[in-house]
């Protein structure tokens, strides 16, 4: 609020609403928070490896696209380094002002952020002590949400007759006379 004037008009139960609002948007949502609703600390780092990766490769993981493959930033990050070739992901215009060595390591604290399970991610202090030393780093484990879509899997599979069973309730309201 800028000024006494601007308090009059604070109303409590609109900056409750607010407050309310989703924490995360979707690009960088933990998959424990997107699926079961848990948030944890480790929810943080999940969406600061997204973020990394993001940089280092200068593309947004919301929206990424890869030739019609399916994947996701995280999934072509992760596709990547299983295939021993993580250099691809980087971003051009960091070759000239870091070196490969600083950007291998800054992919693999990425992906070691952005593991599916949260205890298998670090904590925040490990992930600054990663970044700013020379430390041993453990194997990434495969990302959450990582996906492979094939776009015509989606179509013949909207075509096909679902297999699902439906649920009946049956309500009854009182009603005082």
């Amino acid at each position: 609020m800028r000024n006494h004037d601007d308090m009059k008009d604070y109303d409590k139960d609109s900056a409750m609403e607010e407050m309310e609002l989703p924490i995360f948007d979707f690009g960088y949502m933990p998959p424990e928070y997107a699926i079961d609703g848990l948030f944890s600390v480790k929810s943080d780092v999940f969406s600061f490896g997204v973020i990394i990766l993001e940089i280092v490769s200068g593309k947004r993981n919301r929206g990424f696209s890869l030739g019609g493959l399916g994947h996701n930033l995280l999934g072509y990050a992760w596709r990547l380094w299983v295939k021993g070739r993580p250099l691809e992901l980087i971003d051009k215009s960091l070759y000239d002002s870091c070196g490969p060595s600083q950007v291998l390591r800054c992919i693999h604290v990425g992906l070691l952020c952005v593991q599916q399970l949260p205890e298998d991610r670090p904590n925040t202090s490990t992930v600054v002590l990663m970044l700013v030393s020379d430390t041993f780093l453990p194997q990434p484990k495969q990302p959450g949400f990582c996906t492979e879509r094939n776009p015509y899997e989606a179509e013949s599979s909207s075509r096909k007759e679902s297999n699902y069973s439906g649920n009946e309730i049956t309500t009854t309201i009182i009603d005082p006379r």
